[in-house]
């Protein structure tokens, strides 16, 4: 097979073969852009490995492209990269690699280019493209890379047990491509997962976290979540998601099994939304409900307060796991907190007063947050899930009823600390917070407007309840 018309732009791959037949060196574009090519999927990142030097071709390929023409060179890694027009361009001598058992540092050493193609992770990976005269766009398959696309299969090139030996991340990564592909794992490959998912132990979180959100953020990430919990790989990378697996029965009353439900509610999700932190609330959105299981005679199996036992276990699982302890913590934080509000709404008449409190509470991720809540309607039952739709886009209506009315969003009170100060000549205390509270209740009650002036006579009210005179205000 020749793949010569897909070696666009043309311009790279034309200076890229320039530069080798210049050092003399063979060279070939391997990996995820061959494999894109095949599956007629766009790809802007290009890997070349030649027999030689990466970095010296590299160098080569950077001149010859002229001026607004990146170049990074990583010695230590035998690496360069070149930036021209948005394409990010991999270049690496071939090389065999190998780790020790106890080690995530490889032992690496020049090599051929089958040597190379033989410690690539997988089938589809390992495909390579010739970028030399005389077979120029030649397409090279030793493993059958191409036959196992058509299959939708995920394979390794050797035998999985030393694929997997060389880089445990590889485990997920299978896993990972499975996911964004809506491919099958290969039998033999899939069972080497399960006997070495041990062995992810020595990989560092950093490099496990990015494998996950990769999953996280595919087209479907809650496959990609069942084969981690299959293979074995999710409990010790994520041992609190699978907490939630399972469902006790006691006195003929059962629970829902909240792992699986909690993947269709990331599958339900990812359908609305490629925010990875908004995925990441659905993942958390019951994730204490372990810690919080308790059984009622009368009503069966509760799991009061998981919402803020669950907020509260965020930072910790962040932490962990090497995620980001920013606003994205604090945002899914948030949510994981209020998750159970809209529904709540949605069972009880739905007053304005609740409506003010969400908006308030939830700022500008209340859509975010009714997006997490939708996707938290799971149900065998059709007219069920039909039934809380249905009321949702009550809840939805009103939200953005009083939001236009009252501007509660983000909601600050008028009335600040530092003017309930000036107004009774009152230094800092808590008779300033009392009385802020209150204008705010009464605010968020519909009892005032939203608006200076009629905060500002219930400010002078409340001052005269407790004894102190008005003074002035600077307006």
């Amino acid at each position: 097979m020749n793949l010569s018309k897909h070696l666009k732009p043309e311009l790279i791959f034309d200076a890229v073969k320039e530069a080798s037949k210049q050092l003399d060196c063979e060279t070939y574009v391997i990996g995820g852009f061959v494999r894109d090519i095949l599956l007629e999927r766009n790809s802007k990142d290009v890997d070349f490995v030649c027999v030689g030097s990466g970095i010296e071709l590299a160098k080569a390929t950077a001149e010859a492209l002229g001026k607004h023409t990146g170049l990074a060179v990583y010695k230590n890694f035998g690496t360069a990269l070149v930036k021209h027009k948005g394409h990010d361009i991999e270049f690496v001598g071939a090389r065999k690699e190998s780790y020790r058992s106890d080690s995530r540092k490889p032992i690496v050493e020049d090599g051929s280019l089958e040597e190379d193609q033989n410690r690539r992770d997988f089938t589809i990976n390992a495909l390579a493209v010739s970028i030399n005269e005389e077979n120029y766009g030649e397409l090279i398959d030793p493993f059958g890379g191409v036959e196992h696309l058509k299959n939708r299969i995920i394979k390794t090139p050797l035998d999985p047990d030393i694929t997997f030996s060389d880089d445990p991340l590889r485990m997920m990564r299978a896993i990972r491509f499975a996911s964004q592909l809506s491919f099958d794992i290969d039998a033999d490959t899939f069972h080497s997962i399960t006997t070495q998912a041990e062995r992810i132990k020595i990989v560092s979180a950093e490099r496990i976290i990015d494998e996950l959100n990769k999953i996280i953020l595919s087209p479907t990430p809650g496959y990609g979540f069942n084969l981690l919990f299959q293979s074995g790989l999710l409990k010790l990378i994520f041992p609190e998601m699978v907490e939630l697996h399972g469902v006790e029965i006691k006195n003929g009353k059962s629970h829902k099994d909240n792992f699986y439900h909690t993947l269709q509610v990331l599958d339900n999700i990812s359908q609305n939304t490629e925010n990875l932190w908004l995925r990441w609330s659905a993942i958390l959105h019951d994730i204490a409900k372990p810690a919080t299981k308790k059984f009622n005679n009368k009503v069966g199996w509760t799991f009061h307060g998981h919402e803020d036992r669950g907020a509260r276990m965020v930072p910790k699982i962040f932490r962990k796991m090497k995620l980001p302890m920013n606003e994205k913590m604090k945002y899914v934080q948030k949510l994981v907190r209020l998750h159970l509000r809209p529904i709540a709404l949605v069972k009880d008449e739905i007053t304005d007063s609740a409506i003010r409190r969400l908006l308030f509470e939830a700022g500008d991720d209340v859509d975010d947050l009714m997006t997490l809540c939708n996707a938290d309607i799971t149900s065998k039952n059709h007219n069920k899930v039909q039934r809380y739709l249905s009321n949702f886009k009550k809840v939805e209506k009103k939200l953005q009823d009083l939001e236009e009315k009252d501007q509660l969003r983000n909601f600050q009170p008028p009335i600040s600390g530092e003017i309930i100060m000036q107004a009774f000549d009152l230094p800092a205390g808590k008779m300033v917070g009392e009385i802020k509270n209150e204008i705010r209740e009464a605010i968020l009650e519909g009892d005032i407007a939203n608006e200076y002036n009629e905060a500002k006579d219930l400010m002078i009210k409340l001052g005269k309840q407790r004894g102190l005179v008005f003074k002035h205000l600077d307006n």
